[in-house]
């Protein structure tokens, strides 16, 4: 590596996390302004739990979230000082072309996007668990919706289902319980019971007051019963359908749930998908923006910086709009869920063409 590609790599970085480390505390100080008076309601609370438990797995969830816009505003700034300096008319002087010039932005770039990658795969998951537990317990109300499922139906697996009427995930259990299972469209079992309670430790499911009944083939057998342990291929947390589930697990396990949720013959699960997908399409979109920002940036403007900056700004609240809007669509049932995840990037790769096509031809 030259003493040039050096320079500006090492620049480059100190711009983006000298930038993400002024966004972060700004975040951190709202967030606090917010939610201080529901910290003091807890007097069980204590300081080290808070920024332990929350403000740790905030700064990375954030950290990471911001790492994007972070990355467009500092190459913007640091590109348009070089172009004020005239220490790009120096490099090109030096017949140094613009796609050579831009050999160690995108080396920077690959470090940002492996360092994303990691933390949006492995990192930011196991935080998002932690913080959301905590907000469950200390920060938001408690209500029907958080605590209870009820009317939920599950396909075990080609013969076998389940239905429980409600079901409280606080204390895992639930009432009005049916399994059933069929040979072919025949049922051949089924059992129902008044109430039902997740055993933790042994992974079985405690039946109370239940009633099995074997389809034979000349008669029916009938059974009852005060208890009963049956061992399922669920636990409660299968009964968690919402959207944060899908951010609080890794890219392992999340890939694991919905291949199992596949078999089991749950149909929408585009929300899971378009998570799986975004935690790589976003760590890619720093080559984009490095790229778009390099090429805006690269010419000395009148109106220096701020000219730069405010087209760049503006284009980065355009890419977040249409990142939010993909988010929204891919989870539709029916869409295109990797598709609608690459939609931005696929976008703005096109800009980024041609802004760099622009700055190469002129220059």
């Amino acid at each position: 590596m030259k003493i040039l590609d050096r320079y500006i790599l090492l620049r480059y970085l100190k711009s983006v996390f000298f930038t993400l480390f002024i966004l972060i505390p700004i975040a951190v100080v709202i967030d606090v302004s917010e939610k201080v008076d529901k910290f003091l309601r807890h007097d069980d609370l204590g300081v080290l739990e808070i920024v332990k438990d929350y403000y740790v797995n905030f700064v990375i969830y954030y950290g990471n979230t911001f790492l994007p816009l972070a990355t467009f505003i500092a190459c913007i700034m640091f590109t348009s000082k070089l172009a004020s300096n005239t220490e790009i008319i120096a490099i090109s002087s030096a017949n140094i072309s613009f796609t050579r010039f831009l050999r160690p932005f995108f080396i920077g770039a690959t470090i940002l996007a492996v360092i994303a990658l990691f933390m949006n795969h492995f990192v930011v998951p196991k935080g998002n668990n932690t913080k959301y537990n905590f907000e469950q317990k200390y920060l938001k109300r408690q209500s029907d919706d958080v605590n209870y499922v009820r009317n939920f139906n599950l396909q075990l697996n080609d013969s076998a289902k389940i239905y429980i009427k409600s079901f409280s995930l606080q204390n895992n259990k639930g009432y009005n319980f049916s399994y059933a299972e069929f040979h072919e469209t025949k049922l051949r079992y089924r059992l129902v019971a008044d109430n039902v309670k997740w055993d933790e430790i042994n992974k079985v499911f405690i039946l109370g007051k239940y009633k099995e009944r074997f389809v034979l083939n000349d008669r029916d057998s009938i059974t009852n019963g005060k208890e009963k342990k049956m061992a399922l291929d669920f636990t409660p947390d299968d009964l968690i359908t919402s959207g944060h589930k899908s951010m609080e697990m890794t890219s392992d396990k999340l890939y694991e749930f919905i291949k199992k949720a596949e078999k089991r013959g749950v149909k929408n699960l585009n929300t899971y998908y378009v998570e799986l997908y975004q935690r790589t399409s976003l760590p890619i979109s720093s080559y984009i923006l490095t790229l778009i920002a390099v090429s805006l940036a690269a010419r000395k403007k009148r109106g220096g910086v701020g000219v730069n900056l405010a087209v760049g700004i503006a284009l980065m609240f355009i890419y977040v709009f249409f990142m939010k809007v993909a988010k929204v669509l891919g989870s539709a049932p029916n869409s295109n869920a990797i598709f609608m995840a690459w939609l931005p990037n696929i976008i703005f790769a096109a800009i980024a063409i041609y802004f760099y096509l622009k700055e190469k031809n002129q220059g």
